[in-house]
């Protein structure tokens, strides 16, 4: 089993067929996007929702979490946030393992979405999985390593990316640079800049997620 663990919400309907894996931001926890499963769950009464705590208390958070330190941040090295990475990237690997074992769901019944540092961790890692998941939805994150994963992507489900283009958190260019990085190594993404939104999730991303999973997971 995978030592993540965070709160979840069963599907609606009362039968799985189709999981959402909810990774949270630098500073957070799993509560903080657990309740996405309510809004979500009327498109998606089939899912199921988990989000996991990220694996380490937050440096500059300490009530919150991290997936990697960030050393603008925390003042952590640049060798401290790749060492941080790969024990994240590990972790959300069993996590995953774990939960489709659990659920008895195939890989192509599992989406992942992430909100910043989260956005981060789904693409890092849902790129390099064998088994192709069902779709990727980042909200307000960046591609790390862009220029490793073509040597490195193993699978390519399709992506949504959206983010704000008042976003002071992580910089609006991360969305254009983070598909041009995906295009480029094959990747089908789709993308929505929200006018005046900042750091944040706002019900017209949110719709746009509902039904981009709607239809992966369909």
């Amino acid at each position: 089993m995978s030592g993540l663990e965070g709160p979840a919400i069963d599907a609606a309907s009362g039968a799985a067929k189709s999981l959402v894996i909810l990774l949270h931001g630098y500073g957070a926890d799993g509560n903080d996007l657990i309740g996405l499963a309510q809004p979500l769950a009327g498109v998606l009464p089939d899912t199921a929702f988990v989000s996991p705590n990220a694996p380490e208390p937050c440096a500059a958070a300490p009530m919150g979490r991290q997936w990697f330190p960030i050393p603008y941040l925390d003042g952590s090295s640049e060798a401290a946030m790749m060492e941080g990475l790969g024990r994240a990237k590990a972790a959300l690997n069993d996590f995953i393992d774990a939960q489709m074992a659990e659920t008895g769901l195939s890989a192509d019944r599992v989406a992942l979405v992430g909100f910043s540092q989260g956005t981060m961790m789904s693409l890092e890692v849902g790129l390099r999985r064998e088994a192709q998941l069902a779709g990727i939805v980042g909200f307000s994150g960046r591609l790390l390593r862009a220029e490793s994963l073509g040597d490195e992507i193993k699978s390519k489900p399709p992506v949504l990316l959206v983010h704000g283009d008042a976003d002071q958190v992580v910089p609006p260019q991360s969305l254009p640079d983070a598909k041009l990085g995906l295009e480029g190594a094959g990747v089908a993404v789709e993308t929505l800049l929200r006018p005046g939104l900042g750091h944040g999730i706002d019900p017209q991303g949110l719709g746009a997620a509902a039904e981009f999973l709607k239809r992966v997971l369909a």
